[in-house]
C-alpha cells in the first residue's frame, strides 16, 4: 500500500515534516509513505495551466499512484498555509487532455502539530471542508492534533513522547480505512 504525505510547510525540518517522518516509521510493515516534494510548484495561474508545469505533472502522478493521501498541516492564523492551498488548487484542476482532477475519491487523513495551543484543530477543520468539497473520502476519526510541541523538541528533533501512541493509532486506522475503501 502506498500513502502520499502532503506536508503544509516547505521548511526542511518543520514540525509537520518531522511528524510525517514519524508517521512513516509508524507505518513500517503496513504501508509505504512518501512525502510529496512540491517546493517548485508555481502559484496557480490559468495562463500556465495547460500544459501543466513539470512540477505539477509530477505531483499529480504521485497522487494518482497513491492509495491514500495523508495531510500534515501547521496552523497559520487559524488556517492551513497558503502553500498547501496552492498545491491542492493545482491538484484539483482538470488535467491536460480533459482528464479529471486527481484528488476525487482518494482516501484522506489529516494530522497536525504546532507550537501553539490549538494543536491545528481549526486549520484541520478548514482543510477537511476543502478536501471534502473535492470529493476526497476523509477519515474523520481519529484525527491527530498536537499542541505545544516546543517541549517535544530535543536538539532540533521532534520527540513525540506520549503523543506517539496517538500517531500509531491514526496510522493503523488509516491503513484500515484505505483497505475498507478499496472494497
Amino acid at each position: 500500500m502506498k500513502i502520499l504525505a502532503i506536508v503544509g510547510s516547505l521548511r526542511k525540518d518543520s514540525f509537520n515534516r518531522q511528524l510525517a517522518q514519524e508517521a512513516k516509521a509508524a507505518l513500517a510493515g503496513k504501508a509505504e509513505l512518501e512525502i510529496l516534494d512540491y517546493h517548485d510548484i508555481p502559484l496557480l495561474n490559468q495562463d500556465i495551466e495547460h500544459p501543466a508545469p513539470e512540477a505539477v505533472a509530477k505531483a499529480r502522478a504521485a497522487v494518482t499512484a497513491a492509495d491514500g493521501i495523508w495531510f500534515f498541516t501547521p496552523e497559520y492564523n487559524h488556517f492551513f498555509p497558503g502553500v498547501l492551498k496552492n498545491v491542492i488548487d493545482w491538484l484539483s484542476r482538470p488535467q491536460d487532455g480533459g482528464k479529471p482532477q486527481v484528488l476525487a475519491g482518494k482516501p484522506a487523513a489529516v494530522s497536525g502539530i504546532t507550537p501553539g495551543m490549538s494543536g491545528t484543530g481549526l486549520a484541520q477543520d478548514h482543510l477537511v471542508t476543502l478536501i471534502s468539497f473535492l470529493n476526497m473520502h476523509v477519515m474523520n476519526a481519529p484525527r491527530l492534533t498536537i499542541p505545544n510541541c516546543l517541549g517535544m523538541v530535543k536538539d532540533g528533533k521532534l520527540e513525540l513522547g506520549l503523543s506517539k501512541k496517538y500517531l500509531d493509532t491514526q496510522a493503523s486506522a488509516f491503513v484500515e480505512f484505505i483497505n475498507a475503501e478499496k472494497k
